[in-house]
């Protein structure tokens, strides 16, 4: 007998939760593109899409998921020949070097691992090494989603000040985004990519690149930008389709307007401080687990993983049981291990990840973790007591 009849839990790091709030505001009949509503929401938008962002600077949107982010923003400011260097965590900062390296960009990856931060001392030794300044600039990823890694990119802003490097720091917070701390002008970083999916909450298909004054002089000096990755009219429009390069995507707009309204009513500070005590409850949880059993938080130091996804490894096959098992049982949704395969183990089948994205509570996440516990008992995978008792008492304490 399956108990998965209900609602299901999608707990996976994004798509995210997407409030009835936001459906609602979806649910209705395509819009005039030409003027009325949709047209006089574009000012209120883009400025509380930069509030989220904490930025005073632009804004271009593409209608395209992170993977569309990436290329757009490297499109404004990077051509064949150009020199990247990608500090890479993970899965997502191997894609974004990938990217890079498809438009023509000679690639310099420094690769710190999984589990770990940037090392920014080794990032400073390549920086001083660039004595001609051929790197153009750094693609750093604030999280990475597979591994759960949170970098810092505050940090790195100072390296490239201290050695007077003239790079671009473009930072990846497509999972970041409405969930981790992030302060784009405060950190001094010159292009930022994320997407609605996660952190906002609506459904993918949209993402957002934000750039500052040093990365608009870089666009400007480019030979040539493709009319459609262009970030200038998309930022400035003389007309309402230049948002978009085309027709807009009503919907998604909608949503989006809803979700803003949601993180701005609760208070950004608010939206950081809910996901970081709602990660130390799932952290709570885990260390509990593990002292019985195989259980492990991919991440050592609490201090670099991110609030908004965490990754672990339960070994090979329990992690893909334990998965298949509370989504049919129970009807909850966990993450796989993407990009988190180890030799013998091809599929990934030892690790399992939790999203606690956007609009997630504590309720969910006690719920959440009760049916991993629950699973573990009838999967009869070892585990420690008391995890649930050691996450009540994160939220207990607020």
């Amino acid at each position: 007998m399956s108990l998965a009849n209900g609602r299901s839990y999608l707990a996976i790091p994004g798509p995210s939760v997407m409030p009835d709030a936001v459906l609602r505001a979806m649910h209705r009949a395509a819009p005039n593109i030409y003027e009325g509503e949709l047209v006089d929401m574009m000012d209120g938008l883009t400025r509380d899409l930069k509030r989220v962002a904490r930025t005073d600077q632009s804004v271009a949107i593409y209608i395209g998921n992170g993977h569309a982010a990436w290329e757009a923003a490297l499109s404004n400011v990077v051509a064949a020949g150009d020199r990247v260097l990608v500090p890479v965590t993970g899965r997502f900062g191997h894609g974004w070097a990938d990217m890079a390296g498809g438009l023509g960009c000679d690639l310099q990856v420094i690769d710190f691992g999984r589990k770990t931060p940037f090392d920014l001392n080794r990032v400073e030794d390549a920086l001083r090494m660039d004595k001609d300044h051929k790197i153009r600039a750094v693609l750093a990823t604030h999280v990475d989603t597979s591994s759960s890694v949170r970098n810092d990119i505050a940090g790195l802003r100072k390296v490239l000040d201290a050695v007077g490097h003239p790079a671009l720091l473009m930072a990846d917070c497509i999972a970041s985004l409405g969930c981790d701390l992030f302060e784009m002008d405060a950190w001094g970083v010159d292009v930022m990519v994320a997407a609605g999916q996660k952190g906002l909450m609506v459904p993918p298909g949209i993402s957002f690149v934000f750039f500052g004054d040093r990365a608009a002089k870089q666009r400007a000096g480019m030979e040539r930008v493709s009319r459609y990755w262009d970030w200038t009219p998309r930022s400035q429009p003389e007309f309402f389709f230049q948002y978009f390069g085309g027709t807009a995507p009503t919907h998604h707009l909608y949503g989006l307007r809803t979700a803003l309204d949601m993180i701005h009513a609760e208070g950004i500070e608010a939206v950081w401080a809910r996901h970081a005590a709602l990660a130390r409850a799932i952290w709570a949880a885990a260390d509990a687990w593990g002292q019985g059993g195989p259980m492990e938080l991919n991440v050592v130091n609490p201090a670099d993983r991110s609030h908004a996804v965490t990754s672990l490894r339960l070994g090979a096959p329990y992690g893909t049981a334990l998965r298949k098992w509370v989504e049919t049982q129970v009807g909850l949704v966990l993450g796989i291990g993407l990009g988190m395969s180890e030799p013998g183990d091809p599929a990934g089948d030892g690790f399992f990840r939790i999203g606690h994205m956007g609009h997630v509570n504590a309720q969910m996440v006690m719920g959440m973790l009760g049916s991993i516990q629950a699973g573990l008992i009838a999967l009869d995978i070892p585990h420690g007591s008391g995890a649930l008792e050691a996450a009540a008492g994160v939220i207990a304490a607020g």
